[in-house]
């Protein structure tokens, strides 16, 4: 880790690693020790700490650290750090253990807003994205003293989930660098009143997945989140949405420049067709309120028919069936309809899905192939989503496709 406040976040991180398991060797500037002392870092880890190139020169720290890791998380990563990685410097312990591993390389910034955004910065991030380098975005909040803005270091949980990640893919260069995605999630909730709105039991969790694998594979992630309880994704843009038509607006803007679009939220179908301004009364005769409906924007469609060529789009199907016709046919019919690329069809009787640290779906594609994903973590699911998406996104465009208009 570099010499930065948000140092003493680096220890949660640190027990969220080893508590999956995983041996870590701590490895702090020494500008990060005038923050947190090497025996707090030595006592979470289990393990001695290397802070200096001259310590056990006879196992040539410098050069075994970086061959032998596995992943190397650095954070936080200051504007200097990033400077001197970019640049291939190797003044001390940690930039050599950065120009000698030749495994996935994560850097977690957390700086000033100003520093984040100087001209200086964004090109020493550009350039270590283009070598494969995993560089999560900065939160937006509060940083040292008075001050607020993007710059603040993710929170650890959700930096050890991208870890995690990309330890799991074990692939040096991410597939999805450079590229720009779109994912929504959670459900739509249309008001009624002040206080009752139509909504659904879809709780972010897929959705929330998938940004994250796509920030772990190295792509630039805006969120749109409707009505979610989960905390941001470490590197990645979120702008959160209630009604399906502030869910159509955030998700057009996001889509501006993206290369892929994925709509994991689930939209309300119906909206009330006016919304009261008063809490509705119970009536004193016992009757009940007629609600009159009107249906919202379909929001997948629309962007079915306004996307540009070699755009991805990805929709999701929550079905239940019926006795006439089965998920899979109501799939196909939606996939057809609808004029996306791939589709996830979730079976979701009884409930089965809705909050669930588990999933198991099909992925139907537009050509006819199928991916039967069988149950297991959303994450999973989340990661046979961006192959299918990384390999339409590697494929030439159809020789009848309209040029992209940049």
């Amino acid at each position: 880790m570099a010499g930065g406040i948000a140092a003493y976040k680096a220890c949660e991180l640190l027990r969220r690693l080893t508590e999956t398991g995983h041996d870590v060797t701590v490895v702090p500037t020494a500008a990060a020790l005038e923050f947190v002392g090497a025996p707090t870092w030595a006592a979470l880890s289990g393990r001695p700490v290397a802070s200096d190139v001259w310590s056990g020169v006879h196992e040539v720290p410098h050069v075994r650290l970086g061959q032998q890791a596995d992943l190397v998380v650095v954070a936080p990563a200051t504007a200097d750090l990033l400077a001197r990685a970019a640049h291939g410097l190797a003044d001390d312990l940690l930039t050599n253990t950065l120009l000698t591993a030749r495994c996935p390389v994560v850097l977690a910034p957390a700086m000033h807003t100003e520093m984040w955004e100087h001209p200086a910065t964004r090109a020493n991030v550009a350039t270590l994205r283009s070598r494969g380098v995993v560089v999560v975005e900065p939160a937006e909040g509060r940083l040292t003293g008075a001050d607020t803005g993007k710059g603040r270091l993710p929170d650890p949980a959700e930096i050890a989930a991208v870890a995690l990640e990309v330890l799991a893919r074990g692939v040096a260069a991410p597939d999805l660098a450079g590229r720009t995605v779109v994912v929504s999630a959670g459900g739509t909730r249309e008001r009624i009143d002040p206080v009752r709105f139509l909504g659904n039991r879809s709780s972010g969790l897929q959705g929330y997945a998938l940004a994250r694998a796509a920030a772990a594979r190295g792509a630039r992630v805006r969120l749109v989140a409707a009505n979610t309880a989960l905390p941001d994704p470490a590197g990645v843009s979120v702008v959160h949405v209630e009604t399906t038509a502030e869910l159509r607006a955030a998700v057009l803007a996001a889509r501006d420049g993206a290369d892929a679009v994925v709509m994991a939220a689930a939209p309300a179908d119906f909206r009330p067709v006016g919304e009261e301004q008063h809490k509705i009364k119970k009536a004193a005769d016992g009757s009940a309120p007629v609600l009159e409906l009107t249906q919202n924007p379909d929001v997948l469609r629309e962007l079915a028919e306004t996307r540009r060529a070699g755009e991805v789009l990805v929709g999701f199907a929550a079905e239940t069936g019926d006795d006439a016709t089965g998920v899979l046919d109501l799939a196909r019919a939606k996939l057809a309809r609808k004029g996306c690329d791939l589709l996830v069809v979730n079976d979701v009787s009884g409930g089965a899905v809705f909050g669930q640290a588990d999933n198991q779906a099909v992925v139907l594609a537009a050509d006819g192939a199928e991916v039967d994903v069988p149950r297991g973590p959303k994450s999973a699911l989340a990661h046979v989503v961006w192959d299918q998406v990384a390999l339409r996104l590697a494929a030439p465009p159809a020789a009848d496709a309209p040029a992209r208009q940049l």
